[in-house]
């Protein structure tokens, strides 16, 4: 499975790159990235999540559904006590950004193709868990950590959001088992199909903004990065690999988790005047290094599992 991971990995790397070339030759502005991202996230991403419901009901999916949840309930619990520990507030440090980066991952960019790619729509459907337990956290928890303001307007819209709102309906459809019919079925599975390569090349756009060699320069980069792609998911991993759920589950939260630092830290300090080139230089070597670190966590992962049982 890491083998897969790798190359879904390095397929999603070049992508990127191609995102970075658009932006470099103007091709893409930075501005139609923002248009670009925002029908990433409310048309393609919600189009993939309802896609995965479309599928046969059965006793093992609606149990490891329901165990995706708890498990990711229970992850994002531990780790947002943990990350207050893990980085303490300090004078003239970027405590906010870096707790925000270190806690929620691009579970929704980085998150879908890797499921897809390790288990199909199966995958993606265990996935919709972590991704609603995510927007529920982020949108309360985070946005109060970053921001400081208390905003139940912004809470209740997450209710409401198209991602949800894909995950409710999709949901509806399983248990109910209402099939669309062929042709529109065949319509959404290519708007789902652009889910990969969108996503990717809008990150890649977003990467190609950051000045590399002053992101080198900065120790909470490193700091930020250990954090949320090696110690956090070890430590998940380790938590995880010894309990009696399925394989699948387990690797799609863990990924999910593993993923890197969500690009939702950049575009939320952007619209509340904060360090949002500090928040995009975390984003960015988060995004190139987990090329490297997926892969071996999901290695370490299997392996723990095999020595568990």
């Amino acid at each position: 499975m890491s083998g897969i991971i790798f190359n879904q990995t390095v397929i999603m790397l070049i992508l990127m790159l191609v995102g970075v070339l658009c932006n470099k030759t103007g091709i893409i502005s930075s501005s139609a990235n923002r248009e670009l991202s925002k029908f990433v996230l409310q048309i393609v991403n919600p189009v993939m999540i309802f896609m995965s419901y479309q599928t046969e009901i059965h006793d093992n999916l609606v149990k490891n559904l329901l165990v995706a949840f708890l498990l990711s309930i229970g992850t994002f619990a531990v780790m947002i006590t943990l990350i207050y520990l893990f980085i303490p507030a300090k004078d003239g440090r970027e405590t906010e950004i870096e707790r925000f980066s270190a806690i929620y991952s691009n579970c929704g960019f980085m998150g879908i193709p890797l499921a897809n790619a390790m288990f199909g729509n199966e995958g993606v459907f265990y996935l919709t868990a972590f991704i609603t337990v995510f927007n529920l956290a982020v949108w309360t928890h985070g946005i109060i950590m970053l921001t400081g303001e208390r905003d139940m307007k912004k809470v209740l819209k997450v209710f409401y959001s198209p991602t949800v709102i894909s995950i409710v309906l999709g949901l509806i459809t399983f248990f109910l088992q209402i099939k669309l019919p062929a042709l529109p079925s065949k319509a959404l599975q290519y708007i789902a199909d652009l889910n990969t390569p969108m996503a990717m090349i809008v990150s890649g756009i977003s990467m190609a903004e950051t000045n590399v060699l002053k992101m080198l320069k900065k120790s909470g980069v490193y700091r930020v990065c250990a954090l949320k792609l090696i110690i956090l998911p070890v430590l998940l991993s380790l938590a995880l690999s010894f309990l009696p759920v399925d394989q699948k589950v387990r690797l799609t939260v863990i990924v999910a988790f593993a993923a890197p630092p969500a690009a939702m830290c950049t575009l939320q300090c952007l619209s509340h005047g904060k360090n949002y080139l500090y928040a995009s230089e975390i984003f960015t070597a988060g995004t190139l290094l987990s090329i490297v670190t997926l892969p071996l966590i999901v290695e370490l992962t299997e392996y723990l599992t095999k020595i568990s049982r």
